[in-house]
């Protein structure tokens, strides 16, 4: 399977982002949004980590199974918290046997409730990234926040950070957000400092207006006044679905003309907005 890396330095990726299911039917509902997602030829998909490690198991399984029975490679999610390093030497072991080259490292967040903490060697995404790479040949990304880290004391302080980490990995893969001078001015902020290593879009079409300014309110994304207005102008659910996918659209169109290297779609496992995407953009499809 293809390395991330070598993928963004061949040409632009599209690429979608999936979580782990936590039932039968909702790995029967997975599994279909794949297939329909697969004849848009992703150029890779990547499988999320729950808070704490909590989905542990569940991911590791899932990009199993999109390595094993499906075309596209897959960039596992691994977090620095609830790990100790013989565990993520182990998981390590278990992906590169099976193919997987891609891994997406981030600090992650702690459990909701304390009690289920679990032992951790790792303190920040670096140190997670120094062990990976004296383990494995890995094609290594890393997250980024165009409005900031929420954890961040300042801009200026997150955008530092994140340079140190892109200068030893391959690929940055940011947080979803609404404007695109957020994008920009990471990006500028990152040149200024000496990095131009690729850092791919995040796109989350907002369908469900209470649903994805949760979301935004959790990651540090400012949810605009000016989407909320025209979200709301919908008379119904369907209006409002419409409306948030032609946003999506005009975003990823800008995007695209301001030169970013790909776009990373936020499905929350179904299929059906990205496709419209897709299609209003007039991207191809096998």
């Amino acid at each position: 399977m293809a390395r991330i890396g070598d993928l963004l330095a061949a040409g632009r990726t599209f690429s979608f982002e999936f979580s782990p299911p936590k039932t039968t039917s909702g790995s029967m509902s997975l599994g279909r949004t794949i297939a329909e997602l697969e004849s848009l030829s992703p150029s890779f998909v990547s499988v999320t980590y729950g808070a704490g490690g909590s989905t542990r198991e569940n991911t590791r399984d899932t990009v199993l199974w999109i390595e094993r029975e499906t075309n596209i490679p897959a960039m596992a999610h691994l977090t620095c918290v609830g790990h100790t390093r013989n565990e993520i030497a182990d998981i390590i072991s278990t992906y590169t046997d099976a193919g997987v080259e891609n891994v997406l490292a981030l600090a992650g967040d702690p459990p909701k409730d304390p009690a289920d903490a679990r032992p951790s060697d790792y303190v920040y995404a670096t140190d997670l990234v120094e062990h990976l790479r004296e383990i494995a040949d890995l094609s290594i990304g890393v997250a980024a926040h165009p409005e900031g880290h929420p954890r961040s004391p300042d801009l200026a302080t997150d955008r530092r950070l994140l340079a140190e980490k892109l200068k030893v990995v391959d690929f940055a893969t940011t947080q979803f957000f609404f404007d695109v001078d957020h994008y920009l001015s990471l990006v500028n902020d990152l040149a200024d400092l000496g990095v131009t290593k690729p850092v791919v879009p995040g796109i989350m079409p907002c369908t469900n207006i209470a649903q994805v300014e949760r979301m935004a309110e959790l990651s540090g994304a400012a949810f605009p006044g000016w989407l909320r207005e025209r979200l709301e102008s919908g008379t119904s659910p369907e209006d409002v679905r419409r409306i948030g996918v032609e946003a999506a659209t005009e975003l990823c169109a800008q995007l695209l003309s301001a030169g970013a290297p790909g776009l990373h779609f936020y499905t929350l496992n179904k299929s059906t907005a990205t496709r419209e995407i897709y299609a209003q953009l007039g991207l191809p499809v096998a």
